[in-house]
């Protein structure tokens, strides 16, 4: 058999050019090199692997540790042109030194101090904020101030100007999460410089968007139109609160309200589509009772969660890790994943669904069946 008949294994040319070869064949990888070009044979594996062999690593950040480094970021960094925003990136290990927490998204914790203004800017990322304590900052979207507290989840849809006001004596934090990577890799990327302070400084308990599009059942004649991304700029805690209340309730009564035995669930979603609130973002709030464990389960894309109440833990790879009020975990791509609930568990969750699902690349495994 001769050096073409032999399977060459994966990786770079310099790699294969390693393995005993012809001089006509050497001589061909570095032609090839020359042109920047590279053979497939000698990096099938890498390029279509069996199945999702991510680069990234789960990992999870300790909210008493974060809060912190935003405190102290707080006393140090001032926040205005330039830096734009005092928010804190979550760096995922195995990304090669990016500031992304999945290969699609971004998400970091943002602190804004007494009395401070965050200027206003737009970029064609979109955004929301997701708040697990405080309260007394408005976020003001296109001109429209929207009220932040505890258990909120806040829009900021791509190409809306927005800047943030805190009205109180007190500092306030909470975790932004963008589609940054995802349109960086494919250089979809605007950013656009607003005014210098916020446009209202008004402090409503509810906002213009709130007050037209949260009404159950109703839609405004005014709004007709579809929308790319949700004009509700806050979804409020009390709602999902209820919500996912009702759920196991009416699973206490016999009806199948929930996605799991004593898991509650809800989606986010945008009301003039009934789809997701951004076209690169799903959000979902998840609740299991004391004592739940959900099977394991693996999914196409990446995911992040945010504790909002209660402790429990989270087992991601084989590995399992305790979870209290605040901490964070990423699960990138095809890893397996399941939780167990210590006490009535809250759960915030992000992800790149839309995405996966639009491309056609959504698929998921949950042990016990399979989807």
């Amino acid at each position: 058999m001769t050096t073409t008949d032999q399977p060459i294994a994966h990786g770079s040319v310099e790699n294969a050019m390693t393995q005993g070869d012809s001089p006509e064949l050497t001589q061909l990888y570095r032609d090839l090199d020359a042109e920047h070009l590279h053979p497939l044979w000698t990096q099938l594996d890498d390029l279509m692997p069996m199945e999702p062999a991510p680069k990234a690593v789960p990992h999870v950040w300790k909210w008493s540790t974060l809060y912190p480094l935003a405190q102290r970021s707080g006393d140090l960094v001032p926040v205005g042109r330039g830096g734009e925003r005092r928010a804190i990136g979550l760096a995922k290990p195995g990304l090669g030194g990016n500031t992304y927490i999945s290969p699609t998204l971004w998400c970091a914790i943002q602190y804004l101090g007494p009395k401070e203004t965050a200027p206003e800017h737009r970029h064609s990322q979109n955004a929301f904020r997701f708040v697990v304590e405080g309260e007394g900052v408005w976020t003001v979207v296109n001109g429209d101030p929207v009220r932040m507290s505890r258990g909120d989840l806040l829009l900021t849809p791509g190409w809306n100007f927005h800047g943030h006001h805190n009205e109180t004596d007190q500092p306030m934090a909470w975790i932004d999460g963008l589609d940054i990577p995802f349109s960086s890799a494919n250089d979809v990327g605007f950013f656009e410089f607003g005014s210098e302070r916020v446009t209202d400084y008004a402090t409503p308990n509810f906002s213009r968007g709130e007050r037209l599009w949260t009404h159950p059942g109703l839609r405004p004649l005014s709004g007709l139109q579809d929308t790319v991304s949700s004009p509700i700029g806050a979804y409020r805690w009390e709602h999902t609160d209820r919500a996912l209340t009702e759920q196991l309730l009416l699973e206490d009564e016999g009806q199948p309200a929930t996605v799991e035995q004593g898991h509650a669930a809800v989606r986010y979603v945008n009301p003039t589509t009934g789809g997701d609130v951004m076209p690169t973002i799903r959000a979902e709030f998840h609740r299991l009772r004391a004592g739940t464990a959900t099977p394991a389960r693996r999914e196409v894309g990446s995911t992040v969660f945010q504790v909002f109440e209660g402790s429990g833990s989270v087992v991601l790879g084989g590995t399992e890790h305790r979870l209290e009020v605040g901490d964070l975990f990423v699960v990138p791509s095809w890893v397996p994943w399941s939780l167990q609930a210590d006490t009535l568990f809250d759960l915030f969750r992000f992800s790149d669904a839309p995405i996966m699902e639009r491309l056609h690349f959504d698929r998921v495994h949950v042990d016990g069946g399979n989807r």
